[in-house]
């Protein structure tokens, strides 16, 4: 090693010793609270809604939202948000809408932010129209109290939950997040993400339930509808005690499917690399088939017809 590589090591390291000393001597200073190193500033601001409306309509970029029922008859909403990426508040055509006003120069995005916007909307128990959510980034909770006449809600990196039923259509759409459904009717249920699980959990829908997932698990227990019709490319589908009054239409591409205690008046399964398990709770005239997997399934020659493909995965169905 050439003596002019050695200075340049030994200066290289003397910068990184100082700099972690210094960053140790500030942390210290800071009690170790590394939300001290924030350059975001946030303030906390309360809109008491005084007009009457029926549906909810919020677009934001990066806060969570929290659907909370309120202790009186008045209704508010109160934003815990940047002081340059403020909300605005209105009743429009009836519609309670809060919008984020983005007021950020370019050099604003540059700094360390460890806040978390929040936006809690506080409304008396009851039914609504519509309710709709944009988001970027940001969780949405919508509790039991609550119901719509329906719902639409997508964003790109977030959870949602939901626990309040619909009587129209229910849409929720994610890139990268979680979907809980549970404990609702509803009259169409629509869930699909990207990357993440879905979970639906007694859920009686009088129509269809569809559940497309890219690369996550899907996992439904307790659920009525007319038609299920679910997709994926990798991840497994677990259904439990799903009844369908129509068919199953299920299709993926590197995942197991497995059924307990499910049933349909007819089936359709696909799967490339996947395994198909299960039971299902009546007879029904079955067509399997693998490419390179063992198939096992009943002899029965009465009830709906059940249609079963893999390229790479075993089949084993019973009734029971």
């Amino acid at each position: 090693m050439s003596k002019k590589v050695t200075v340049w090591l030994i200066v290289a390291a003397s910068l990184v010793v100082a700099g972690g000393m210094i960053f140790v001597g500030v942390m210290t200073v800071l009690n170790w609270d590394f939300r001290k190193l924030t350059t975001a500033r946030y303030e906390t601001n309360d809109y008491v809604i005084e007009e009457e409306f029926k549906g909810i309509s919020i677009v934001t970029d990066t806060a969570d939202i929290d659907l909370i029922v309120s202790d009186s008859e008045t209704s508010k909403v109160v934003c815990y948000e940047r002081e340059n990426e403020k909300h605005e508040v209105s009743v429009k055509d009836g519609t309670l809408t809060i919008h984020v006003a983005n007021t950020k120069k370019w050099y604003e995005h540059i700094g360390i932010n460890m806040g978390a916007p929040k936006i809690t909307v506080s409304i008396p128990a009851g039914a609504y129209g519509a309710l709709t959510v944009k988001t970027d980034t940001g969780d949405l909770t919508v509790p039991e109290q609550f119901s719509f006449e329906r719902m639409d809600v997508s964003g790109s990196t977030g959870d949602v939950k939901c626990y309040a039923s619909v009587t129209g259509v229910a849409k929720i759409g994610l890139s990268t997040g979680h979907v809980t459904v549970e404990n609702v009717s509803v009259g169409r249920l629509d869930c699909s993400v990207s990357t993440g699980d879905v979970a639906l959990s007694s859920v009686n829908c009088a129509g269809d339930v569809t559940v497309r997932v890219s690369t996550g698990k899907a996992r439904l227990a307790d659920v009525s509808c007319e038609n299920l019709i679910s997709s994926g490319d990798t991840g497994d589908l677990s259904l439990v005690r799903v009844m369908a009054s129509g068919r199953f239409e299920i299709e993926r591409s590197t995942g197991d499917v497995s059924l307990e205690r499910c049933d349909a008046a007819e089936l359709s399964i696909v799967t490339d690399t996947g395994d198909v398990t299960g039971t299902l709770c009546s007879e029904k005239i079955f067509f399997a088939e693998s490419d390179t997997g063992r198939v096992e399934v009943p002899q029965t020659m009465s009830g709906g017809r059940c249609e079963v493909k893999t390229d790479t995965g075993k089949i084993i169905l019973s009734i029971g």
